[in-house]
Order: structure tokens, then sequence, then C-alpha cells
């Protein structure tokens, strides 16, 4: 794919994430479970479905301050706030258990969302750094989807009661929080660090950009195609509130179908998971249209669930991958349930609108226009994908030669091992002096020491002109031998 780096599947690290993402799966689909049980029982299905859609855009809110937080909070403090996140979200939890009014549970359940976003964003971020260049990432995606899946099925199956329900999903919020922390040391060893830590390039500004555009193709291509599963997910909840017992056997399809993805996404290094998902999105589209048509609800939702597996697994696959390579990785690795959850609450109304209408024309060219419009998006995204991936392999081989020249740089003005650390990181990001520091495991006071004296050996005033001088250098080095 965008290495040739075979990573084991067993991998401590990898399987590490893949506890993370199951568990984190399980309680935000438990504690949204939990959440909407409860307001269904103080206020009208209308509003219940309004409180649904609060939790999910609040959610997505939680997401997208997670990186700033990371950048903000500094890394002897994180065990502090993840302590305290921690603690809150089971308040909320014990708070929404109790059923005391409609505005308390509305109020806790939002602060509970809006934490479990910050989660989701620390989750999908460090599983990406886990699992790094890994040939079987849509594998592990698909194992954790499947197992938080199971985790699910077998709490509904042997917890009825909603005091025991709070206890089980703060249990598993606990060891989440311990799976950060132990995720957080290792990420903290030099050794680990350098294995996982993520790719920097020297790349132009033109590949910045053309990563940014798919990165926000995909969003919208994820967002296009979450349309389609949110209205069949809607009519799935009419049936249920219409006294169809649907039962708890779809959530084995959901793991299955999951699991499946996963092996059947990865092959080739992922090269055809965009084509798949495709086909898999044609069958959910029709799938919207076969009840107007008076074809059996069961067999829709048969193919619903079957399909549903396959999309978690892509758009989660998909934005974890990109994310390696986007200037800002804490964004994008968890983007895609971002981007499925937005357009879930923007579509409910419209969606329920439509199954509930006798007018058969509407339903299908809603459809279709939507088909087409994914069509012609994950066309560009796929072109878009593919460019990518080639630049990045041009970009690997550039560097890798840069990478010698240096070596040979170091070596012609006698830099220290620590500064050729600090010098490569000069050159080749972008990054500030506290986050180089943060990489290098070294104080900004040291780090600025080391960047005296590398200006000093080279006869340098600036970062600018120590990069012009390797240019330079690496253009005609035999001048400076």
């Amino acid at each position: 794919m965008w290495n040739e780096t075979k990573t084991e599947l067993g991998k401590p690290a990898s399987l590490t994430a893949v506890l993370m993402m199951a568990i984190f799966t399980f309680v935000f689909l438990g504690a949204e479970y939990l959440y909407v049980d409860m307001v269904s029982l103080l206020a009208k299905p209308s509003e219940a479905i309004n409180a649904q859609n609060y939790i999910l855009g609040v959610s997505a809110a939680g997401f997208f301050v997670y990186p700033f937080l990371d950048r903000l909070i500094k890394k002897t403090y994180r065990i502090i706030f993840l302590f305290i996140v921690v603690m809150t979200s089971v308040v909320c939890i014990f708070v929404i258990q109790q059923c005391v009014s409609y505005f308390t549970t509305l109020i806790f359940g939002i602060i509970l969302f809006l934490l479990l976003g910050i989660f989701s964003g620390k989750v999908y971020d460090m599983a990406a750094c886990a699992i790094g260049e890994n040939n079987c990432l849509a594998r592990l995606v698909g194992i954790s989807y499947a197992l938080g899946i199971l985790i699910q099925f077998i709490n509904n199956n042997l917890i009825n009661a909603e005091l025991a329900e709070a206890i089980v999903l703060s249990a598993f919020l606990s060891i989440l929080a311990l799976l950060f922390m132990r995720a957080e040391r290792a990420r903290r060893k030099p050794v680990a660090s350098q294995e996982n830590e993520r790719e920097k390039m020297v790349v132009s500004p033109a590949r910045v950009t053309g990563r940014l555009t798919t990165g926000i193709f995909l969003a919208l291509l994820v967002a296009l195609m979450a349309c389609i599963f949110s209205t069949l997910d809607n009519a799935v909840t009419l049936e249920h509130a219409a006294g169809t017992d649907i039962g708890q056997w779809p959530r084995l399809l959901l793991a299955a179908s999951g699991l499946t993805a996963g092996f059947l996404f990865d092959l080739k290094n992922r090269k055809y998971m965009p084509i798949i998902m495709y086909c898999i999105m044609l069958m959910s589209v029709m799938c919207v249209v076969f009840p107007k048509f008076g074809i059996p609800f069961l067999g829709g939702l048969f193919i619903f669930y079957l399909s549903s597996g396959f999309f978690v697994v892509f758009f989660t696959a998909s934005f974890m991958e990109l994310s390696r390579y986007m200037r800002i990785p804490a964004l994008w690795a968890g983007m895609g349930r971002t981007a499925n959850n937005i357009s879930a609450v923007l579509i409910t109304n419209f969606s329920i609108a439509l199954l509930v209408s006798d007018d058969r024309f509407a339903t299908v060219i809603s459809a279709l226009v939507l088909f087409m419009a994914v069509s012609v998006v994950m066309f560009v995204y796929i072109n878009r994908r593919n460019n990518v991936i080639k630049n990045t392999l041009a970009d690997k081989s550039i560097n890798k030669s840069r990478g010698e020249y240096s070596q040979k740089f170091a070596e012609s003005f006698s830099l220290t091992q620590r500064e050729h650390e600090v010098f490569e990181r000069l050159i080749s990001t972008e990054e500030s002096v506290q986050e180089m520091a943060d990489a290098l495991y070294m104080s900004r006071r040291t780090l600025q020491r080391y960047i005296a004296s590398i200006y000093e050996k080279t006869g340098t005033k600036s970062r600018l002109g120590l990069y012009r001088l390797y240019v330079d250098y690496v253009a005609e080095p035999q001048i400076y031998e």
C-alpha cells in the first residue's frame, strides 16, 4: 500500500489498539442505548429522537475538541486529565440511569457524549499510532468492531437492570482508561516512539494540499453514504416502534459483517476497498426503495445489518490510513465516526418523512440522486487516493536518499548524534520548538542549546538558512568536503 513493511497481526501494540477500539465501540453504543432508553421513559417519541440527535451532534463537537486538548495539555498532566474525564463520565452515566427528569437526563447526556467524543478522538488517534504501517489495518479494525458488538450482544442478553448496565459501562470505561495509560507510557519510550512515530517527510505544498483535498472528499463520501445507512437505521427504529420484534440476532450479523469486511478490504493492501464498499452501498440503496414496492421488511433488514458492518470498517480504516500523512493526524484518525454522526443528525427529519410517506416517486428519485452523488464523489476520491499513494511512494524514495545526505552533512559539519537528530527535524518538519522538544524527549531550553550549536557549526542564523545550506549541500556535496 503506502509502504512495503510487513507487520504482524499479533503485535502487542496492535492488540492494545484492537482492545481500545472494541471497548470504545461497546461503551459508546451501550451509553447511547441507556440514554435513549431513559429518555424514552420521560418524553414523547419525537422528543426522544431529538434528544438522540443532540448527543450525536455534541459527540462530534467533542471529537473536534480533542486535537486542541492534545496539543494544549502537557504530557505530564494527561493522566490527571484522563482521570477527571473518566470520573465525570461515570457520574453522568449513573445520573442518566436514575432517570430523574427529562431535562436532567438531557443535560448529563450532553456532558457524557461530549466527553465520549473526546474519547473517540483519543481512541482512534492512539490506535492509528499503535498500529502504524500495518498491512492488516482493516482486519484489526474489523476484529475490534466485531468484538465490541459481541460484548454488547452478551451484555444485552445478560444484563436487564439499568443500575447493572451503568456499573458495567463504568467498569469498561475504566478499563479503557487503563489501556490509554499503557499506550501513553509506550509512546514515551524512545524506542517505541521511533517504531511508531508517524512518518515525517519533506513534501511540497502541492502534496500537502492534495492530501487535504483527499481527506475532504473522503469525509464527504462518508457523509453521503451515512445518509443511506441512517435512513435504513431510522426504518428499523420505526418498525421497532410499530411493534415489530427485531430481537438481538441482528447484532451477530453486524459482528460477522465487520469481521468479513476487514479481511476483504485488506486484499492487495486495501487496493480494492473503495470498490467493494461501493458495491455494498448499491445494495443498501436498493433496500431503501424495496419496502415501497411491497418487498418484506425482514429481507431489507438482513441486507442492512450485513452492509452496516462493512460501512463502519470502511470509514474507520480509511481515515486511520490517511491520518498518518496529514498535518494534524489526531484530527483525521477518527473523522469517519464524526462524519457519520453529523450526517445522521442532519438527515434524520428528512429520512423519517421519506419513510412514512406513501410517495414512491419521491423515494425513488431521492435514492437515485443520492446514489449518483455517491458515485461521483467515490470516483473523485479513488483517483485522488491513488495519486496520494503514488506521490507518497515517490516521496519515500526521495527522502531515503536524502537521509543518506543528511548523515554526510552531519559528518561534514561535525554534528553530534543528538544534534543530527535535531537537525533532521529542523529541515524535514514544520514543528514548533516545543513540539520538537516533546518529540525528542528533552526540555525546550536544552533543544534551543542544540539549535544554537547547529547554527554556529554551520554558519547559519535561521531555520530557513539552515535548510538552504542543506539543499546546496545535496546539490554539490563535494564543495563542502
